[in-house]
This record gives C-alpha cells, sequence and structure tokens, in this order.
C-alpha cells in the first residue's frame, strides 16, 4: 500500500509519484541506531530514518515484532502525510523519533485493514 503511491504535495498541488527502493540499517552507514527506508520521489531519493528502538518498544508493548515490510508502510505512511501536509519541503532526508514510528505504525496497520482484498484472477 505505502510502498508505490501517489500523493499531492502541498505546496506545489503537484501529483508526485513514490516508490519504495530500498532498506539499510544505519549503524553502519550513518553511525546511527536506525533503519533508513528508501523512496523514489518522482525519481527523486528521498530517505526515512526509523529509530532502532522503536522496534524494542513495540515488541514490549505488543509481542510483535516490526518486519521489514512494516517498516516499509511505515515509512511510506510518513513519507506520504509529509508531502501531503508540506512538512519539510524538498529534504532528503527525514529522521522520526520513537513516538513518531509508532504512531505512523498504528495508522499505516489501521489502513492496511480497511483496505479491499484484491483478488487474483
Amino acid at each position: 500500500m505505502f510502498n508505490n503511491f501517489q500523493a499531492t504535495d502541498r505546496w506545489t498541488k503537484k501529483m508526485v509519484h513514490c516508490i519504495y527502493q530500498a532498506q539499510i540499517v544505519a549503524i553502519a552507514t550513518r553511525h546511527a541506531d536506525a533503519v533508513d527506508v528508501k523512496f523514489l520521489v518522482d525519481g527523486r531519493p528521498v530517505w526515512v530514518a526509523l529509530p532502532l528502538p522503536a522496534w524494542v518498544e513495540y515488541k514490549q508493548r505488543t509481542g510483535k515484532m516490526i518486519t521489514d515490510p512494516l517498516a516499509v508502510e511505515i515509512a511510506g505512511h510518513y513519507l506520504k502525510t509529509a508531502l501531503t501536509t508540506g512538512e519539510g519541503v524538498g529534504r532528503e532526508m527525514y529522521s522520526l523519533t520513537v513516538q513518531q514510528t509508532l504512531q505512523h505504525l498504528e495508522a499505516a496497520v489501521r489502513e492496511l485493514e480497511g483496505a479491499p482484498v484484491a483478488v487474483q484472477k
């Protein structure tokens, strides 16, 4: 759902196409405790950094794990929200807090659960 989506940029009113491209554990690359999720926004690379402590907090609260596909959904939900609300215009990197990560996780799961199931032909 949030690995390939379109959103309307608040400031330009332009429809942009966002495609998930990669995940990198940022401990090695940026010496940060995060998972960086890369999207192409109309061909321009944009990274969403999700803090690793969110994985621990979510596990403690729910007993469930944040999987790689769920991390993409969280980051994609955040990115779509940022684009439509005009937050951080033109930024290449967005860094979320643990609280923001969990809020976008909950919102993404709600939207995924409400999404219609595709019928295979």
